[in-house]
């Protein structure tokens, strides 16, 4: 009854693992800017006249990485014939080329629209026992417009195909699934939505956003969900925000476990379950202090999710405290942060198991931790966490990241049902006995070689807990890896 890679039954879609170049290509625009020459030539401006640009767009990226006693190597005790290897190597790359355009209309009105795709490949065997295979799909394909309704208010309508995140990431952001069948998995190089219709409403710094979204799932494990909602944010110009998150699932099939009564025997499985789940989410970051608590930033994260239909009723939240040395070299930045998501009480009718549905999983934004994000969800999980960040020059980062992570409910799913075994005493039990699940410990360096090209490196270990080791009755080791990767983009 034990299935063999222990909870990783659905993480394609939360395995970003490496540096979100994103935010590393908007520091390299700042740190280049002061060099850019006026008569510089955009190489990726294919034509600029008579009100319409049109630009071209590409990025590729290849990713070396090792990993040692995968999951802990809990496969080689308790399915010892699954032929599961827990040391593996592997190479992943992808490239993503694309064309943009946007068109001046009168007053003021601008037509704009991207077209791209993805096509990416792993060489050898990936974590998940997949590998030497790859595809190519469509990313981006939308048509949007933007401009002035007068009084200070402004729009922006788009439909097709597109990236949207919402809030800190929480609940919207990881809009398609790569890994598997397409390959690249720590890589993660799609997040467009599949289907996507977008309509914000700005006025000032208050903006609206009404969406309907379909995620760009794999073929082999396509649930068919369908998310509409709304989110309400404002941006204080001296850098904090306010905002609330509201998501309906209008269809899915797929499946959520329940833990059995008082968690002695197999979970139940409820199928099409995430169907009607409704999620209120609420997000805000302070403005910078002034006195005594200069350089400081709060943040805090709190949703709350229920469907009536099959009397569920979740929560999850996070606070976060930083501060940043800003008068010492390399400004050094230590940021604590304590996140939970509820898990199934075993003792209650009630489903409490939290849906993180489709929410950023890289180390720097809602990863519980950096090894055991490729085994946990955000469901059934806390972690405390603390990352150290310095920056030696404009050009280099280095942070180190901790979190010590734990169930919320024993003997309750902790992922999706996975681990369901026979204990010692001949009773079928899920989850975990102890709530103490891992120790991640994760060392990263990013590099930005110029505004086109970034290199990142980690190191990263885990160190199982009271949990992981009970389920084998014995000791487990630690599960190490690294990574180095270079993304290259235009």
């Amino acid at each position: 009854m034990f299935q063999s890679h222990l909870f990783n039954a659905e993480p394609s879609h939360k395995t970003h693992r490496v540096c979100n170049f994103l935010m590393i290509s908007a520091m390299a625009t700042a740190t280049f800017a002061g060099t850019a020459h006026a008569q510089d030539r955009d190489p990726m401006l294919f034509y600029d006249a008579n009100g319409l640009k049109v630009r071209g767009h590409l990025q590729f990226g290849l990713n070396a990485v090792a990993e040692r006693n995968l999951f802990w190597d809990l496969a080689g005790t308790t399915a010892p014939g699954s032929g599961f290897d827990a040391d593996t190597n592997w190479l992943e790359g992808y490239i993503k080329p694309g064309v943009s355009f946007e068109y001046q209309l009168d007053a003021g009105t601008v037509l704009y629209g991207k077209l791209s795709a993805v096509s990416s490949y792993t060489w050898g065997t990936d974590a998940f026992d997949t590998g030497d295979n790859g595809e190519t799909t469509l990313e981006e394909a939308y048509l949007a417009v933007r401009g002035q309704l007068g009084s200070g208010l402004s729009y922006d309508l788009s439909v097709g195909p597109r990236e949207l995140s919402l809030g800190t990431g929480m609940l919207v952001s990881n809009g398609a699934t790569s890994g598997f069948e397409r390959g690249a998995l720590k890589f993660g190089p799609r997040k467009a939505w599949e289907k996507a219709a977008i309509a914000k409403l700005s006025y000032g710094n208050l903006t609206g956003t009404a969406f309907y979204l379909d995620p760009n799932e794999l073929p082999s494990k396509d649930g068919k969900n369908e998310l509409a909602g709304v989110d309400l944010r404002y941006d204080d110009p001296a850098g904090g925000y306010l905002g609330a998150t509201f998501v309906s699932v209008l269809n899915s099939e797929t499946p959520y476990p329940q833990a059995a009564p008082g968690g002695v025997g197999a979970p139940s499985v409820t199928p099409g379950a995430r169907e009607d789940t409704k999620t209120i989410g609420l997000y805000a970051k302070t403005n910078p202090f002034e006195g005594g608590l200069q350089n400081w930033t709060f943040t805090g994260d709190l949703a709350y999710q229920w469907n009536d239909r099959i009397d569920l009723e979740a929560w999850a939240g996070r606070v976060t405290a930083g501060y940043t040395f800003a008068n010492t070299p390399w400004t050094p930045n230590v940021t604590l942060g304590y996140q939970s998501f509820s898990g199934d009480d075993p003792d209650t009718t009630k489903l409490e198991r939290f849906d993180p549905l489709y929410y950023q999983g890289s180390p720097s934004a809602w990863a519980t931790g950096s090894k055991s994000a490729s085994t946990f969800i955000n469901s059934n999980v806390n972690a405390l966490t603390l990352a150290v960040r310095v920056q030696p020059t404009r050009q280099d980062t280095v942070t180190l990241r901790y979190a010590h992570i734990r169930a919320n409910e024993l003997n309750s799913p902790v992922q999706f049902g996975q681990a369901t075994r026979v204990d010692i005493n001949g009773n079928v039990v899920s989850g975990v006995t102890d709530s103490h699940l891992a120790d991640d410990v994760f060392l990263e360096y990013s590099r930005i070689i110029n505004r086109n090209t970034f290199l990142t490196a980690g190191v990263s270990v885990s160190f199982p807990g009271a949990g992981i080791d009970n389920v084998i009755n014995g000791s487990a080791d630690p599960w190490t890896g690294g990574f180095v990767n270079v993304v290259i983009n235009f």
